[in-house]
Order: C-alpha cells, then structure tokens, then sequence
C-alpha cells in the first residue's frame, strides 16, 4: 500500500479522490468505485502499489498504436481494478475482479526498477500501462514512468481517459503515447460504462495539448454505438482536436455480460472508417479484422501503401524520415 495522490480530508474522516472524473467521496472503511483506494482512517490509500497481476511483452501495435514505434516491442503491465463497469470488458477477470470477489485484491509484488529492469531486458522499447485502467494504479505507474525515461524508454497509456485534469497534468510530462477509448455517445457512457463521456473528451484535448502522441479506439458494438449519428459524432469530434489523430474502429466480440450480442459486421466497420474519412481524419484502421487490408497504412494526400500490416504484425515499412516516400508529406506519429 501507498498513500494515494490527489485527495482531500473532508469532515468526519471522509475524504475526496481527485484522481478520476468520478471525484468519488470516501468514508473511513470504504474505497472508490475503482476498488482500490481505500480510506484508512482518513488518508486515502492506494492497495495496488508495487502490485501487478499481469505483465507481459506485446507488439506496440496491439494496444493500439499504429504511428507510435511501429514493429517494436512493449513491456505491458496490469494491476486489478477499474474505474468503469463496462459491461463488454474483455479483461473483466482482472478489471473487476475486487468488485466481483468481495473487494479482494490480487497481485504479486513488483518494484519500479524491476519493471524497468525487465523492460530492458526484453529488447523492449516502451512500458505500457494497459489491460485494466492504469489511472487507479496511478502512483505506480508514475514512479515506473519517471525511472523508464531516465532510462531511455518511452511511457505508454492504453486507458479510458476518465481522468481529471490534475492527474494527466501530472503525467503527461512522462508520458510519450496514450491510446484512449472514445467508447459511444453519453447515453452509452452512462447505461453501458457507469461514466460520462466529456471527461474522456477533455483528456484526449488535454493529452493532444501536452505534446503526448494520441491514438483513438472505438468498440463497435451493434444496436448500442454503431449508428451513423453516433459514429460521426466521434469522428469529428477526433477531428476538431486533431484530424492527424488515428481512429482505430474495431469489431466488436461478445464478452462478459454481453455474450448474448452478436459480432460488428464486417460492413459496419467500412461504413465507419468511410465516415472517418467523410469527416476528414487522415488515418481511420480497422481492428479485430485481420486480412482486410484496414490495418494498413496509406499516405494522406499520395495513398501511397506505407506500413503493411498482418494483425499485429508489421510486414512493411516505408516511410522515411516520418515522410511518405512517394510526395514527401510528413506523416503524423513518432517514427
């Protein structure tokens, strides 16, 4: 356990989480709708620190990050808990695993420098804080993202973006990429995430504005965010803070309490990467569908093929010096 950051006392021993857009209100004895931060006696304590349930090395491209790094390597770390109640999670063993098993958490003890360490040594190039929201292991996080860029390494956030703007303040400054879930609508927020969407809004600006390299991921779900409303609405809304910005669209498998839903068509994911383009993004790829030729990079003004792709595997690279061979037009991302 860790004292948490970003909390206030309040009367009667209560206090405040301003970790989170939730700014949930503790009493002594309880925690946040995360799980994970406990009021002990009037501090706010963080039980997940130095403690993962999941560490893995993955492609960059699995986190989504398309334009981040391409072909590398990523230490991935987790830790149980999460701030949302998604009801399609497809890491819901370990997202909701306190909320399910009577507030029990689980982990095995790790430190900062043994997850820079390991990093290193798996010939990886960044640490990604993914799997679970890396907000609600904030603490940890920060600390292994101070010690990987003293190293050299670059900090990746695959999160839902639910923060509030003191937290990102806090971390853009060693943070390189963040891929956020801009999920549906704010009737979806609400019925199927237990949240609000103008938070995550405001996270991805804020993110964009801190210098930090963003990427964009919508589940595709159908009957509940696949309308041409819904889908527009994310699609400009992407290109008012940065029409650069990729959009990853991916299709939708039944999972955890939505197993009864069927699958995204393969159409609605062109229909929604057409509309991407429609409202003028630069980039829009789609996910969960292998062989299609969505997962593929093309210059925005030549289209000229740049990164070929195979699920998460890169066959190709083109791209030279961040420009398109062909025209010469810098294509957006960290190269």
């Amino acid at each position: 356990m860790k004292k948490a950051c970003f909390f206030e006392p309040l009367p009667n021993g209560n206090v405040k989480c301003g970790l989170c857009a939730h700014r949930c209100t503790i009493g002594v004895g309880r925690r946040g709708l995360c799980g994970v931060r406990e009021n002990q006696d009037g501090v706010l304590m963080s039980l997940v620190y130095g403690s993962v349930c999941s560490t893995q090395v993955d492609p960059i491209e699995k986190k989504p990050l398309f334009h981040f790094k391409p072909g590398s390597r990523t230490f991935s770390i987790a830790s149980v808990g999460c701030n949302f109640r998604c009801l399609h999670c497809q890491n819901s063993s370990i997202s909701q695993y306190p909320r399910e098993h009577e507030g029990a958490v689980i982990g095995y003890p790790v430190s900062a420098e043994s997850i820079v360490a390991a990093a290193i040594a798996e010939r990886c190039e960044s640490i990604s804080f993914t799997y679970t929201e890396p907000t609600i292991f904030f603490e940890f996080a920060q600390d292994c993202a101070i010690l990987a860029a003293e190293k050299g390494l670059k900090n990746v956030f695959v999160s839902n973006g639910f923060m509030t703007p003191e937290s990102a303040e806090v971390i853009i400054p060693y943070l390189h990429a963040d891929n956020i879930d801009l999920k549906g609508d704010a009737g979806f927020y609400k019925e199927i995430c237990g949240a609000e969407v103008e938070p995550v809004k405001d996270t991805i600006r804020l993110m964009k504005e801190g210098g930090v390299w963003v990427e964009v991921t919508t589940l595709v779900i159908p009957g509940l965010n696949d309308s041409e409303q819904v889908l527009r609405g994310i699609a400009e809304f992407i290109v008012s803070v940065d029409a650069s910005i990729p959009w990853h669209v991916s299709r939708f498998y039944g999972t955890y309490k939505m197993t009864d839903r069927p699958g995204t068509p393969a159409e609605t994911l062109k229909r929604a990467c057409e509309i991407g383009y429609e409202s003028g993004l630069k980039f829009v790829y789609q996910g969960n569908l292998p062989g299609m030729g969505g997962e593929n990079t093309s210059c925005s003004t030549c289209k000229k093929l740049l990164i070929k792709r195979d699920g998460f595997t890169v066959i190709s690279n083109a791209i030279k010096n961040g420009n398109c061979p062909a025209c010469g037009t810098a294509v957006a991302g960290v190269w």
